[in-house]
């Protein structure tokens, strides 16, 4: 992927908006702009074989969640109550310097 900027972080609340698990709803635990993808908790679950690391531990089948295309979410607004596009704004932040926030582009709220 060319272009190695994400609108999505890290605790951001997403909605899968295209695939099997279209609808679902869940924070984003990692975020990878060099492949534009991330994990959201309880979305795209894998099964994951997995070997006993020392002796004594089990190995067995594990449940995890994989990685999704960034462009398959959108960033939930709690306002609309539903997943939005994000617009960029200016804003008055701390020491009078203008910090940049992600706001609805629906509703203008701040995410």
């Amino acid at each position: 992927m060319e272009n190695k900027k994400l609108n999505i972080r890290k605790d951001d609340t997403v909605v899968v908006i295209s695939g099997n698990d279209k609808g679902k709803r869940g924070k984003v635990i990692a975020a990878s702009p060099n492949e534009g993808k991330v994990i959201v908790e309880g979305v795209h679950v894998v099964h994951k074989h997995q070997k006993p690391k020392r002796q004594g531990d089990t190995g067995g089948i594990i449940n995890v969640e994989g990685a999704i295309y960034a462009s398959k979410v959108q960033l939930w607004c709690p306002k609309c109550g539903r997943g939005v596009r994000v617009k960029h704004k200016f804003t008055e932040g701390k020491n009078g310097k203008q910090v940049k926030v992600r706001v609805c582009a629906k509703c203008g709220q701040e995410l």
